[in-house]
């Protein structure tokens, strides 16, 4: 099959791609203090240079005290990250490449003693408490209300310094998905009960997004069926309530739909080989991203733990033939491009058995 189609330029609106190959979000942990240093900035040029068209970077944490849940990942707020940020995005346009931020907000995952003030807990839809211990702070409307102007604000600067769009990190678990997720969304006001109540969080945020960066300026939404909790969750069983959930969300403002699979290949329905991309792209007619598994023998799960194991090159038939079909847009590489830079320009160039295997290892170093 032709790898043609993975470099031919995508054009939405003001967002011009060169390739239709993107840099999926990849949590690094190589940002003290929150600020994008050095190796960071050339972490991202070095898959710009290589052929990657739209690099979404690693979550990046909104302005809001709770944001966060892991050590030394960058912020995107203040005005060292912001700078740092800005040395980020000048040399990936150096390189004729494009980039957004994903602006997350951990919620609920965050744990008592996370960093940048460890006094704070998980904020989520609901209160949690363990021996006696507030370990998750159910949210007020002001709350709420707080956290959509931090992403508003966040997206605002992403605009200022010159990114080419911001995505909305809705998936796997974290804050927004957990107003969405029936069992993390235990709320009785309008955020919660039925799924277009619970959905209610991420219209307004995406509204609010809009209305902070005008029109024009491509929002991307990131969603997963799946949680961090429950790989085998699932938000919607059918095609048709699919449609449901996301059309309120395209209403709000979202350009593109970033669909979160573990392997890109499994159908999302009984009866249709369409993957949750290929139906999203249906269901709404909005550009989708799909992701998951791309280009690896082997889906990221096994890697979570310490293992020895070696995800090889993989081919990329099925992809391609899928993505000739117009099954979907836009096509994220995880750790395939995590471990090879390169990963890009070699499938380009027809130099698959130079294309570097992953393992755990890769996780430890920024090449």
């Amino acid at each position: 099959m032709p790898v043609k189609a993975l470099f031919k330029p995508f054009h939405l609106g003001t967002l011009e791609l060169p390739t239709r190959v993107v840099m999926a979000p990849m949590t690094r942990s190589f940002s003290p203090g929150g600020v994008p240093d050095a190796k960071v900035i050339e972490y991202y040029r070095r898959r710009a240079a290589a052929g990657v068209g739209l690099i979404i970077t690693e979550g990046t944490t909104v302005g809001h005290k709770a944001s966060n849940g892991y050590p030394n990942v960058p912020q995107f707020y203040g005005e060292a990250a912001l700078g740092g940020w800005k040395k980020v995005v000048d040399a990936v346009h150096a390189e004729g490449g494009k980039i957004v931020p994903q602006l997350w907000h951990v919620g609920s995952v965050r744990r008592i003693g996370t960093e940048p003030d460890a006094s704070v807990p998980g904020y989520g839809p609901s209160e949690k408490v363990k021996e006696g211990q507030v370990v998750v702070h159910g949210m007020t409307q002001q709350d709420i209300q707080d956290v959509i102007a931090a992403f508003a604000q966040a997206a605002r600067d992403a605009q200022s310094i010159g990114m080419d769009g911001v995505e909305i990190h809705g998936a796997h678990g974290y804050l927004i998905d957990q107003f969405f997720w029936e069992g993390s969304n235990q709320r009785t006001d309008e955020y919660g009960g039925s799924l277009a109540n619970r959905s209610r969080f991420a219209i307004e945020l995406i509204q609010a997004v809009r209305a902070a960066v005008g029109e024009g300026f491509p929002i991307i939404f990131r969603f997963s069926q799946w949680k961090q909790q429950d790989y085998t969750a699932r938000l919607v069983q059918t095609p048709q309530a699919l449609g449901e959930f996301l059309k309120p969300l395209a209403d709000a403002g979202v350009d593109i739909f970033h669909c979160s699979t573990r392997r890109f290949w499994e159908p999302e329905f009984e009866g249709s080989e369409l993957n949750l991309a290929g139906w999203t792209r249906q269901l709404t007619g909005k550009p989708t991203i799909t992701v998951g598994s791309v280009g690896l023998d082997g889906e990221f799960l096994q890697f979570m733990v310490n293992t020895d194991k070696v995800a090889q090159p993989a081919s990329l038939e099925k992809l391609l033939e899928r993505l000739n079909n117009d099954e979907f847009d836009l096509v994220a590489v995880g750790r395939a491009l995590l471990v090879d830079p390169d990963w890009a320009q070699k499938v380009r160039d027809g130099r698959e058995e130079d294309i570097l295997p992953f393992s755990r290892e890769a996780l430890m170093t920024l090449v």
